[in-house]
């Protein structure tokens, strides 16, 4: 498989080790500094760049008819506008706040006990996520992707950034704190005056969303339409 990697930074890098070791072939390295000129030649593109290069990395794929995987945050007030123009293109398009196998089975156990929680009004739900300080948006996807998940299956209606706006009692209050070498953390507390109930995902290393990625990027080739970790996990 020929694969155009979207950003050559520290998950270019790992997702291009990963695909080397799986038999595919490297035919573009794109930079904030170099062209598209390559991009014809893939099977498919892994988008992890940055959040104003994401929008023109994916429509730029999809007017060249190659699938593309996008695993970079911060844009997503564009995403329908990509959706339409996936459709619109008969292309195929996977974006993931995650690509980790594990966080993947964490959305799942988040809105089960989202669903269990919400018959218990006792409990105020918040979150935490603590990622390396060269993360440039905050919260991360993958907790929008969770708190989503919650006001999905119970009566919230929102959520917000700590301290950015005051405490509501049906709004799902992120803290995101910013750590030198922490690759991701996300937890999720449930909290009454009795007790507390936490769920927690702990990243090791990038291994785990470089790998997710590359399983994604070869699930989508030959397919159209748009698609989720959840349809490529089976979850």
């Amino acid at each position: 498989m020929k694969i155009a990697l979207l950003g050559y930074g520290k998950m270019g890098k790992i997702i291009e080790e990963i695909a080397l070791s799986r038999g595919h072939q490297i035919v573009l390295r794109k930079t904030s500094e170099s062209s598209f000129d390559g991009l014809e030649n893939a099977d498919v593109a892994i988008d992890f760049s940055v959040p104003s290069a994401a929008v023109r990395n994916i429509s730029e794929c999809l007017h060249t008819n190659v699938p593309i995987v996008s695993g970079t945050t911060g844009w997503l007030d564009e995403y329908q506008t990509m959706v339409d123009l996936c459709q619109k293109q008969n292309g195929a398009f996977i974006y993931g706040s995650n690509f980790s196998l594990g966080v993947n089975i964490f959305f799942e156990l988040n809105r089960h006990l989202a669903r269990v929680m919400a018959q218990f009004e006792q409990y105020k739900v918040s979150m935490e996520e603590i990622h390396h300080t060269q993360k440039l948006d905050a919260p991360s996807g993958t907790a929008i992707s969770l708190a989503q998940g919650i006001i999905e299956e119970s009566d919230y209606l929102d959520w917000s950034l700590k301290n950015t706006t005051p405490p509501h009692q049906q709004t799902i209050e992120i803290d995101a704190l910013r750590i030198e070498n922490v690759p991701g953390t996300h937890s999720i507390t449930y909290d009454s005056d009795i007790d507390a109930i936490e769920i927690k995902h702990i990243a090791h290393n990038r291994k785990g969303f470089a790998l997710g990625a590359v399983v994604a990027a070869e699930w989508l080739v030959g397919k159209k339409g748009v698609y989720t970790m959840k349809e490529v996990l089976n979850l």
